[in-house]
């Protein structure tokens, strides 16, 4: 997860998740890589960008909120969220966002 996703045109959708790790990977590294595939197998998805340093920012993007609500209740990300509460993570946050622009180089 390493490139700048290659979105459409908008309007579409981001789901920017915010964290705050807790000590040691504990199975996070093998599950947040296996998170990244299985988004890019859901219907809507456009693409996602990540950096994990102090604070972790994973950027999905979407067509629509449907396709969101579908991914939050994907069943194998409900046990990734359901693990990222009791071991990976100190504070987290998600945000919603419509995408009305966007520009660059790439």
């Amino acid at each position: 997860m390493s490139s700048i996703a290659n979105t459409p045109q908008p309007p579409y959708y981001a789901v920017i998740f915010t964290s705050l790790r807790t000590e040691g990977d504990n199975g996070y590294t093998e599950m947040a890589d296996r998170m990244a595939v299985l988004a890019s197998e859901q219907p809507g998805f456009l693409g996602i960008e990540s950096a994990r340093e102090a604070v972790g920012i994973t950027v999905s993007y979407w067509s629509d909120l449907e396709s969101i609500k579908n991914w939050k209740a994907n069943l194998e990300h409900l046990k990734a969220q359901k693990l990222g509460r009791e071991q990976w993570y100190s504070s987290f946050k998600t945000r919603i966002s419509r995408v009305e622009r966007d520009y660059g180089i790439y």
